[in-house]
């Protein structure tokens, strides 16, 4: 019993070393750009603009070995913001084969969050439980990108649908955090690298710096007091990590991270 125990605790230690040792690197794509009516983002009447510079973000983050890619942009071509690059074709630049990524993590099911889920067919689909009832509900959700997701239904590819917080890779370097509001199973990133320190990636719990500084919530979301107390459990973690928060639709957070394809550590 003792020598049997010895040898749990030992592969116990060496696990934890294991999980401790992986290099942990974040990479933002360029998924689209254009602009947007910010009076659409502001239940209160906040913007008087008509217009202001919006961006679409991906990123991959890099796990040891392992390959995580968070939101997946629109599909090229789909719609006049849609100016990105094929994601297959981004990652092959990063030396990734796309058949090689073990997660693909998405904030919610609208469409320029996932546009371009049909070249990751191999990866396991990490989504809140919320939206994905939203995507295979009869009839769908509205707003939901069904069409995105069509080949992952038919083909039953790997899915893990979220109702709480995820560790993805076990030693709390990369989690996926529940954010509901925006739409009911909408989920953020954080990602702990070592030279950074906490990285928060906002998905669409915020679309502009100013809806985080006021807790600004757009008419078109899903529960408003939801989306309140997400922005504020987003605060709160960003006081007591002290992350740096980036907000994936401001393009004035863009220079927060090194200029593709160079990775943030």
């Amino acid at each position: 019993m003792k020598f049997g125990l010895w040898l749990a605790l030992g592969a116990g230690v060496l696990y934890s070393f294991s999980a401790a040792a992986q290099d942990v690197t974040l990479t933002r794509m360029e998924c689209g750009s254009g602009s947007n009516d910010p009076r659409r983002f502001s239940d209160t009447f906040a913007y008087t603009e008509t217009t202001k510079p919006f961006t679409f973000s991906c990123y991959v983050v890099r796990h040891g070995a392992d390959v995580m890619v968070w939101d997946t942009g629109y599909l090229p071509g789909s719609v006049p913001n849609a100016t990105n690059k094929p994601l297959a074709d981004l990652l092959k630049q990063m030396d990734v084969n796309p058949d090689d990524v073990k997660y693909v993590g998405i904030s919610h099911f609208h469409a320029d969050h996932t546009g371009q889920l049909v070249s990751l067919k191999n990866a396991t689909l990490l989504i809140g439980k919320g939206d994905w009832d939203g995507i295979t509900a009869s009839p769908p959700m509205g707003g939901a990108n069904v069409k995105g997701f069509a080949e992952w239904i038919a083909e039953k590819r790997k899915v893990e649908t979220l109702s709480a917080d995820k560790d993805v890779f076990g030693d709390g370097k990369v989690m996926v955090l529940r954010a509901p509001g925006h739409t009911p199973g909408h989920s953020i990133l954080l990602v702990r690298l070592k030279e950074m320190g906490p990285v928060l990636l906002s998905g669409d719990a915020v679309h502009f710096l100013e809806n985080y500084d006021y807790e600004g919530v757009p008419g078109f979301n899903f529960d408003r007091a939801q989306t309140i107390a997400s922005i504020q459990r987003i605060k709160q973690m960003q006081k007591n990590l002290k992350a740096t928060l980036i907000i994936q639709h401001d393009p004035r957070d863009i220079g927060k991270l090194p200029v593709f394809p160079v990775a943030a550590k």
